[in-house]
């Protein structure tokens, strides 16, 4: 597997600061009462994507795959608390539906990315 140098070079890393800009706008729409509870929680799951990956980046390739389940963790934590908002009322499905189509794409990318490194691994 050819070795990127720097985090910031990974598009998935990339993509997943835009999910974190994106999401801090849409939480401004949730209800102010739920500004330390599930706003908190949504802001919390998006951050720790791209920091995950970043962290996971400046390790070995073995702890970098770790990383990368964990910010596989934390995109399917977001997205789940996402469809709450719709379920719940808290914000509009076609916003929501935006972020979700990010959230599929950055499935995809970390999924490519944990199966090239389990290759790179073995």
């Amino acid at each position: 597997m050819n070795m990127v140098k720097d985090y910031k070079d990974l598009r998935v890393w990339q993509q997943s600061m835009e999910l974190v800009a994106q999401v801090y706008i849409l939480t401004r729409e949730m209800p102010s009462i739920e500004q330390f509870g599930l706003t908190s929680q949504i802001k919390r799951a998006a951050i720790s994507i791209p920091s995950n990956i970043a962290e996971g980046q400046a390790r070995a390739s073995k702890q970098f795959l770790h990383f990368i389940r964990i910010a596989q963790g934390s995109l399917s934590e977001l997205e789940t608390q996402l469809m709450l908002c719709i379920k719940l009322d808290m914000l509009a499905e076609t916003t929501v539906n935006e972020i979700l189509t990010e959230i599929i794409s950055i499935k995809k990318q970390l999924h490519s990315l944990s199966n090239k490194l389990k290759q790179a691994i073995n």
